[in-house]
């Protein structure tokens, strides 16, 4: 059967794609990226903020249209299902089947059953088929959350934090590896906090120790390292390390006390700068990324100008911010919604420029600086190269290093580049020819 796969929201939900795309490959299903083509789509969806779900919304609707067509089947899966499954079926008679997590352990059956092929009822044990660039792949090494920030539906939809056990962890980074990734990065919910549901105790830098001797591997990136949670023992193994970066996803959410306490987050301001200090200590060039939210119910002027004296004196190489959005059945939805649209927009905008001073005085002290980048495209139309050095994540919030070579390079080489040139979050330079 010719089956579509769309896969929506963030790389958790799309090592979930890939799980999928596993099984349907075992099932000797033809996967199509054309929509016109495909006989069934499959839709793995977000539903974490209101922008996500419109965005699934529509993409369910588009594809529904395809139905006048050669679509026979259209099947939704993912966090929209888990979360409003009985609606979504009461209001949207053109999807054929919504498929909660929940029942992701019988999905071979429910895929076999609606699609009238043999599907393989092996989720998450058949090997997944990577559905992005060959060199790089996401290791979900938890799922779920015990963190229950007040703003957060994460919970309530994936349910509590659900640790993989490490053998095989290091199993599936050794078939992956084998198969040609040279890129890891170690995504969960609350990566710090890895291993804690096994024994009550911190299990990641166990982990990163046994994947840092694997032969190889080039790059080992963590993400979501909440700030409470970086011990000093994980610094240190991160620096003894030789494939471990030390790049730090720490998203710390807003910079005033009271809000974090608002916001159920654990720590202070305080406990934040500690432990940035801590890891520019131990690091010559370590990388700070972080998230913030702006207009949080309560969240006064001076508060917000607190939030943007913290960008202004950490001096974040990345930063993520968004405009609260209120979700049902969270603890923040009961508080009033008190911070203007138009005001939350000024805030985030506030929040950016700011930001976008802070990247340019930090990117303007590389230049001349030569950096080990990753190959990841050429662009025809300016011959130039375009990749990664060790300080960009590969999910397009970071940017890109662009560069000019007079060698022929594939993606998945690597080049040392001299940088020249800053445009916005990127770095442009020319390969050294080393």
């Amino acid at each position: 059967m010719k089956i579509g796969v769309i896969s929506l929201g963030c790389a958790k939900n799309l090592v979930d794609t890939e799980n999928l795309l596993g099984i349907l490959q075992a099932g000797g299903q033809e996967i199509v990226k054309d929509r016109e083509e495909a006989e069934a789509i499959i839709i793995n969806t977000c539903g974490f903020i209101e922008s996500a779900k419109t965005e699934a919304i529509d993409t369910i609707l588009d594809a529904a249209e395809l139905k006048q067509g050669g679509l026979q089947k259209l099947i939704v899966m993912g966090c929209l299902s888990q979360r409003y499954k009985p609606q979504l079926e009461a209001e949207m008679p053109e999807v054929d089947r919504f498929i909660s997590i929940d029942e992701y352990g019988e999905l071979g059956h429910i895929l076999s059953r609606e699609l009238g092929v043999q599907i393989p009822n092996t989720y998450g044990k058949t090997p997944r088929v990577l559905s992005g660039k060959p060199w790089l792949a996401y290791l979900r090494i938890a799922d779920g959350c015990d963190n229950r920030c007040a703003y957060c539906a994460i919970p309530l939809i994936r349910g509590p934090m659900r640790s993989v056990p490490q053998a095989e962890l290091v199993a599936e980074a050794r078939r992956l590896v084998a198969g040609g990734v040279k890129e890891l990065n170690l995504i969960a919910q609350d990566s710090s906090r890895y291993g804690i549901d096994f024994d009550g105790r911190l299990h990641l830098s166990s982990l990163l120790k046994e994947l840092d001797e694997i032969e190889g591997i080039k790059w080992i990136r963590i993400l979501y390292l909440y700030p409470d949670e970086i011990p000093d023992d994980l610094i240190e193994t991160i620096r003894n390390s030789r494939h471990v970066l030390p790049y730090f996803d720490i998203p710390i959410q807003h910079g005033n006390d009271r809000l974090l306490k608002a916001m159920h987050r654990r720590g202070t301001k305080a406990e934040i700068l500690d432990r940035v200090n801590t890891i520019r200590k131990a690091f010559a060039h370590p990388v700070l990324r972080t998230t913030l939210i702006t207009g949080f119910p309560g969240e006064t002027l001076a508060e917000h100008e607190e939030n943007v004296a913290l960008v202004k004196a950490i001096g974040w190489d990345h930063l993520g911010a968004f405009t609260y959005s209120q979700e049902e059945n969270t603890p923040s939805a009961e508080l009033p919604d008190d911070v203007s649209p138009e005001e939350k927009e000024r805030r985030l905008a506030e929040i950016m420029a700011v930001q976008d001073e802070v990247v340019r005085a930090a990117r303007e002290s590389w230049l001349g600086q030569t950096d080990e980048v990753m190959v990841e495209a050429h662009d025809g139309l300016t011959g130039m190269y375009i990749g990664r050095s060790a300080m960009f994540a590969p999910d397009g919030v970071d940017g890109v290093v662009r560069f000019r070579s007079d060698r022929d390079l594939a993606p998945g080489d690597f080049a040392m580049v001299e940088y020249t040139r800053v445009s916005g979050q990127n770095m442009i330079g020319k390969d050294t020819g080393r």
